[in-house]
């Protein structure tokens, strides 16, 4: 099984080699882009680690707007609540073409009997995960539209030369699906913190000049 080259090992997310050995036991599969791994409600009976490629989690409204939950990248893992025997809460879309490694629920549970350390390694990352989840849904319930794209650019930004960048830069309709707004309104407060001289557009990063004030109108 060849293993992916990782983008990152953020806290949610097993450690590369728990996930390289749980990758080594599935079966690979490909998908083309804009194609669904998973859909919200399904059965679960497997979990993914992907090998190439990058996919997002979605959550989908019956009339047809979404919320962004995530984005994984090689060497992540997504799909690991089938453990519940739960139906799917989310959706995993394709962004790029993408080859995974598939694991069975009794692969995963099999891999996990005989690697109690692995185990105590999901326990700590679903504990990141609701953290997290904890995190999103408090931005939502408090703060406005302004204080959720803040938020959410300090929480994207990575330290680089003394610098706070985001790279790739976030697109627009991204920023809006991830914090429940309309683009209209995150292009707007964009413009407004670049005006101000909080932000800079460089190559395809957005660098984050300074700390964005709790609250800001134009001209402030």
């Amino acid at each position: 099984m060849p293993q992916a080259q990782r983008i990152d090992e953020p806290s949610w997310q097993l450690p590369a080699r728990y996930v390289d050995a749980l990758a080594a036991v599935g079966t690979l599969r490909g998908y083309p882009a804009n194609t669904e791994i998973i859909s919200a409600g399904d059965d679960g009976h497997t979990m993914f680690v992907l090998i190439e490629g990058r996919v997002r989690v979605l959550l989908t409204e019956e009339d047809g707007r979404e919320v962004l939950l995530n984005e994984h990248g090689p060497g992540e893992h997504f799909g690991e609540m089938m453990l519940d025997d739960g139906p799917r809460s989310a959706t995993v879309r394709t962004i790029t073409r993408c080859r995974v490694s598939v694991i069975t629920r009794t692969q995963a549970e099999a891999f996990l009997s005989a690697h109690p350390d692995a185990a105590a390694a999901l326990i700590r990352m679903l504990m990141g995960r609701i953290r997290a989840l904890t995190r999103t849904v408090g931005s939502l319930a408090l703060f406005d539209v302004y204080g959720r794209v803040t938020n959410l650019l300090l929480e994207k930004a990575q330290p680089r030369d003394d610098r706070l960048v985001i790279a790739p830069a976030l697109p627009h309709s991204d920023i809006a699906k991830r914090i429940g707004a309309s683009r209209e309104m995150v292009t707007r407060i964009m413009s407004e913190l670049r005006a101000g001289g909080y932000l800079e557009s460089e190559d395809d990063c957005l660098v984050i000049v300074r700390t964005p004030p709790k609250s800001f109108r134009a001209g402030s």
